[in-house]
């Protein structure tokens, strides 16, 4: 069996900010627990220290994501996409990955497409 094709980190293609789009999802579960924004200094100590590291477009700083909360997300694996924008990071959650306190950013329904099930909020 052949071995997946490797990205470089120069091909990486950020933004006009300086950033590229992170979808960061349980290793475990698949779930999607956030998305958020990294720079080439949140990748770099993403990848020298094994947790996620992002930028806070608000804050206008590096971000050491469960610095405060304990929270910490363990990288386990980092993909690009096909077009090298956007990064996957496949995680070992130390606990919930939003700031509300839930499991993952993602448990508010917009819109039900007919016949699908809506998920129920969590906690």
């Amino acid at each position: 069996m052949s071995q997946p094709p490797t990205a470089s980190l120069q091909a990486l293609k950020y933004d006009d900010s300086g950033l590229l789009t992170a979808v960061v999802q349980d290793a475990a579960t698949r779930e999607v627990l956030m998305v958020a924004w990294m720079n080439a200094e949140a990748l770099q100590r993403t990848q020298a220290s094994g947790q996620a590291w992002f930028w806070s477009r608000s804050r206008r700083a590096l971000w050491h994501k469960g610095a405060t909360s304990g929270n910490v997300l363990r990288v386990l694996e980092i993909r690009a996409d096909c077009d090298q924008d956007t990064l996957l990071l496949l995680v070992d959650p130390a606990g919930p990955a939003c700031h509300t306190g839930a499991r993952s950013c993602f448990f508010t329904t917009l819109s039900n497409a007919p016949g699908s099930q809506s998920l129920a909020p969590e906690p």
